[in-house]
């Protein structure tokens, strides 16, 4: 299902490639639209998403987040990207590292990469390519909902384990795995 969320994006805009600035804009907008975010239906056992129609061609996603519920470590590859929460709260670990693209399986990390932001409703942030985090959605009562954007739209994301300063390499999967 594709919703077109009420922004619009101007004709000139949708010939460029819209930058992590024009991708968070986006998410705020439209997560600032009400009656959008309350027709996500939610699951109280795992997350729901619906795809969005993003700006310049970008990828975009409206996800809700049971309690307890969140990604595991991951990157998105080669795209930038921006999120926002719309309602709830969102826990986001990041790596403040910036890994090989590929040609590994398991690194150990150096100490101090680690981040942690709280990204309560109407808080959000952009991040760059190759771009390792988990989003955690830690309430035990109640679900989040978030905006997500990504350019170019997906070619991959990659999965990681982590245990200690150990990141390994699981899995990468392609667009037709989560389509």
């Amino acid at each position: 299902m594709s919703v077109s969320p009420s922004a619009s994006v101007s004709p000139a805009a949708r010939s460029q490639a819209p930058t992590q600035a024009d991708l968070l804009d986006f998410v705020r907008r439209t997560a600032a639209d009400a009656e959008l975010i309350a027709s996500l239906p939610l699951d109280p056992e795992g997350r729901t998403w619906v795809r969005l129609e993003g700006p310049g061609g970008s990828e975009a996603w409206l996800i809700g987040w049971p309690p307890g519920s969140g990604t595991g470590w991951h990157d998105h590859a080669e795209s930038v990207g921006a999120f926002l929460t719309a309602a709830g709260e969102l826990k986001e670990n990041a790596l403040a590292a910036r890994l090989p693209s590929n040609g590994w399986k398991t690194l150990e990390l150096e100490e101090g990469v680690d981040r942690e932001r709280r990204l309560p409703t109407g808080k959000g942030r952009a991040f760059g390519q190759h771009h390792v985090h988990e989003v955690l959605n830690e309430s035990s009562e109640e679900h989040a909902i978030s905006v997500h954007a990504y350019y170019p739209p997906l070619p991959q994301i990659r999965r990681y384990s982590r245990t200690g300063p150990v990141l390994r390499l699981e899995q990468v999967e392609r667009p037709e795995d989560w389509q």
